[in-house]
């Protein structure tokens, strides 16, 4: 057998690591790299259940598991508890995968969510070459690179908690960002909080153990950040185009017929809404949100998952059997497909930065609801340096009214500027990613690397 480069992948056990990783991982595949994707048991369950066209995935990536560990949201204890036992499952892993194949398939490269510190570790203790993958921005990773020297400064302490209220200049050209932005900071919950600086201070020794850092953007969108890592490959953007029927790695299972719903809709006409998979809404919340959505008489698709309400879900039934004449709503959607629509013209978003390159490289303008950790910092690019966005802005009661819906989604339909903006970042976009471009010859120069390495 013809030896081949062996590479392992694991993201951290959530929708917005898997996605990219596996994104990621199919770009490799087609390049000739053998690719074993490792998740916790449960999310190997539950990829395998969203994803329709099973066949096809397999043809391409083995997927493997290790026992589950800590969830999102757990509290510390158990977090630690499971980082204690986790690097064992991942290294009996490997040693089970290196002993049943031959000399020419060991794995020698892994790739890891730049949350898995301990996977890292891993792989350095077992002599793999080491690529970090980061699931932000490269100007958050920049940010969280920079943490020390923020103390230093005296900017923010030893918690995080911001010390000065300022912009924060990485380097001359490159856009402030503000200390109300830090993403540790961009959460009611102190535990939470915690938890979030602590993995955002370790970012800085996650970098120093891996070869390479790779980054789902393109060089083009954040040069400023870039060159602040040298050593970092935007790859971006990461797009499910290979694999047909479905999107590869979703957790949920896809509506497929809000597709067929948006053939009747009129060219750039429909509001697409959707608040990744974290987000959840006051019954409050989500009723100003309904109102809104109707008065701007425009039609709507919007995603609702089942754990999308705090509490009551009274009025959700009621909600979606009364707007079937102006909206659809759907538990989850294809989103790089609704995107890449041409009925759909604008997303009323959360500000996840794997839903920004999916709306960026379709060209989609958008209405920027941010709702949790980096999210806030994504929306001053999106509103004020690219300009590709409005945002939606909260009352005295931290509610975003249903008038400041309806006006927000009415004034950004008008809005040529935004629209040719826009349409500029998507063209940039599919530039940087197809042959010739900056994205294309990182990860070609990646895969060689990592050739060279059998």
């Amino acid at each position: 057998m013809a030896k081949q480069a062996h590479v392992l992948v694991i993201p951290a056990s959530v929708q917005g690591h898997v996605t990219p990783l596996m994104e990621l991982s199919q770009s490799l595949a087609i390049r000739g790299i053998k690719v074993t994707f490792v998740t916790e048991e449960s999310v190997k369950e539950r990829i395998m259940a969203a994803f329709p066209n099973k066949g096809s995935m397999h043809s391409l990536i083995h997927l493997a598991s290790i026992p589950d560990g800590a969830k999102f949201g757990d509290d510390t204890k158990e977090i630690d508890a499971a980082r204690k036992v986790m690097p064992g499952y991942l290294e009996n892993l490997i040693r089970k995968i290196n002993e049943e194949s031959d000399n020419n398939n060991k794995i020698n490269c892994f790739i890891a969510s730049a949350a898995l510190k301990w996977a890292m570790e891993v792989a350095e203790k077992m002599g793999i070459k080491r690529a970090v993958f980061s699931t932000t921005s490269v100007g958050v990773l920049a940010l969280l690179l920079h943490i020390p020297k923020l103390i230093q400064a005296g900017i923010i302490n030893e918690s995080g908690t911001a010390l000065k209220n300022e912009m924060i200049q990485l380097s001359p050209n490159a856009p402030a960002i503000s200390t109300a932005d830090l993403l540790w900071n961009c959460t009611e919950d102190p535990t939470m909080q915690s938890i979030i600086f602590k993995a955002a201070l370790d970012t800085k020794n996650v970098a120093k153990l891996c070869d390479w850092i790779l980054c789902n953007s393109f060089y083009e969108l954040e040069p400023w950040f870039c060159d602040l890592i040298p050593n970092s490959l935007p790859v971006g953007p990461l797009l499910s185009d290979v694999i047909p029927g479905g999107t590869i790695g979703s957790l949920w299972q896809e509506d497929s017929t809000c597709i067929s719903w948006l053939d009747q809709q009129p060219a750039r006409s429909v509001i697409y809404v959707a608040f990744g998979s974290f987000a959840t809404f006051s019954q409050s919340q989500f009723d100003e949100l309904a109102a809104g959505l109707q008065l701007a008489s425009e039609p709507f698709l919007w995603v609702i998952r089942s754990d999308f309400m705090k509490g009551s879900n009274r009025n959700q039934d009621e909600f979606r059997d009364g707007v079937a004449h102006c909206g659809k709503i759907v538990s989850w959607a294809p989103q790089q497909k609704v995107l890449g629509h041409a009925s759909v013209a604008c997303f009323i978003s959360h500000c996840g930065w794997n839903s920004i390159m999916d709306g960026l490289s379709m060209g989609v303008p958008f209405l920027c609801w941010p709702q949790f950790a980096d999210q806030f910092f994504n929306k001053h690019l999106i509103c004020d340096v690219w300009r590709v966005g409005l945002d939606l802005e909260v009352d005295e009661n931290n509610i975003v009214s249903r008038d400041e819906i309806k006006s927000k989604v009415k004034k950004l339909l008008a809005d040529e500027s935004i629209k040719v903006k826009a349409s500029e970042l998507k063209e940039m976009s599919w530039k940087a990613g197809n042959q010739g471009g900056t994205s294309f010859s990182n990860l070609e120069d990646f895969v060689e690397q990592i050739k060279c390495l059998m």
